[in-house]
């Protein structure tokens, strides 16, 4: 017998995802675009364009000097990019003992990479602010190192490691160096944080339209200063029309590629901006709410809350159909999306304070 379809997740109570609702144009055009493979661009020649589009509109974002010239392609995500750019270091580096740098605050996706790529993952202690240290960074390098990591938006606490000081490091021991901003690429540009191309000798850098970009999932970015770098990723594919390939997943949607470009063509820049802030004042009630009524409060710097909630009261609010999670050390994690409004976060703090009594 056939079973009720299910509807799918609702986004008024989820308070700790990096994904957020697409927009109207991203979701209409991944609809048309849902069949194409971008993997063979001789072949589906339209979404190869736009893939080319979604490139420049994101090296555009990440401050790239010349955005018609940079490298890139739009990946499934956060952990493919990462993962391609320890591919794309490792495969350029001359030593056989090879590792990465990355900070304790680095996305488990590193791990996943140096596992898949037999390489050796260093990780390094934070500094008091959750910011890698970079003394500690400085002594962890030597000439084995492919790869230093610097994360502009951290998944616990939203935070951004001092990047061009990291890239200075990197580049005194000739190692490559990449930015993790899969989720501050699209609120950084309002900021004046130094994470971008334009900022230091960053190498490659990943950004995701389907976090802030409010694009369609899978739409994550990888981006490179320098063509060698996805260079070094390329295969061949003798039997397809395009005769090599430097992507990780080969056969691909066009929905994500189509759904960035029709994101950043409606939001950017006064979109993002405007969403970029919204979200800043709403991190920044909240944590000023929770700070108010007694817990230890992470102060904000991405929109991102953390604060200690007990374990108790924790639980009850999951019980209450919030969708909250916890940093490792424990505490409750908030990500003010583009669809997390003030009216929602007063319901969560109503129910809190309903838990509470």
């Amino acid at each position: 017998m056939r079973q009720p379809e299910p509807e799918p997740q609702s986004f008024d109570r989820v308070l700790s995802s990096m994904c957020t609702e697409p927009h109207p144009d991203a979701r209409a055009a991944a609809e048309r675009f849902l069949a194409t493979n971008p993997g063979d661009p001789a072949t589906y020649e339209s979404v190869a364009e736009l893939e080319a589009r979604a490139v420049e509109g994101l090296a555009t974002l990440a401050a790239h000097s010349a955005p018609a010239d940079a490298a890139g392609y739009v990946t499934s995500g956060g952990t493919e990019a990462n993962v391609q750019a320890v591919r794309s270091a490792r495969n350029r580096h001359d030593g056989s003992e090879v590792n990465v740098v990355a900070p304790a605050s680095a996305h488990f996706s590193f791990t996943k990479a140096a596992e898949v790529l037999g390489v050796e993952l260093r990780t390094v202690p934070l500094d008091d602010d959750f910011r890698a240290d970079v003394d500690a960074v400085a002594a962890a390098v030597n000439d084995g190192t492919a790869l230093v990591v610097g994360v502009a938006g951290s998944t616990e606490y939203g935070r951004v490691d001092p990047i061009p000081e990291l890239a200075a490091i990197a580049e005194e021991v000739g190692a490559g160096f990449h930015v993790d901003a899969a989720w501050g690429g699209f609120v950084l540009p309002f900021t004046d944080h130094a994470w971008s191309f334009a900022d230091a000798a960053v190498d490659t850098l990943t950004i995701d339209p389907h976090k802030y970009g409010q694009a369609p999932v899978p739409a994550g970015g990888l981006l490179a200063r320098e063509d060698a770098a996805l260079d070094a990723l390329a295969v061949d594919t003798p039997y397809l029309e395009s005769r090599s390939q430097a992507t990780l997943t080969g056969t691909r949607s066009g929905a994500g590629v189509a759904g960035a470009v029709a994101a950043m063509d409606a939001l950017w820049p006064d979109g993002y901006r405007e969403a970029a802030e919204r979200a800043a004042d709403n991190a920044d009630w909240l944590a000023d709410e929770l700070a108010d009524r007694g817990y230890r409060v992470v102060e904000p710097e991405l929109p991102l809350v953390a604060a200690d909630v007990p374990e108790s009261e924790f639980e009850s609010l999951r019980d209450a159909g919030w969708k909250v999670s916890r940093t490792g050390a424990g505490e409750l994690r908030v990500v003010c999306m583009p669809h997390v409004t003030r009216s929602a976060l007063r319901a969560f703090v109503d129910d809190l304070d309903r838990i509470r009594r």
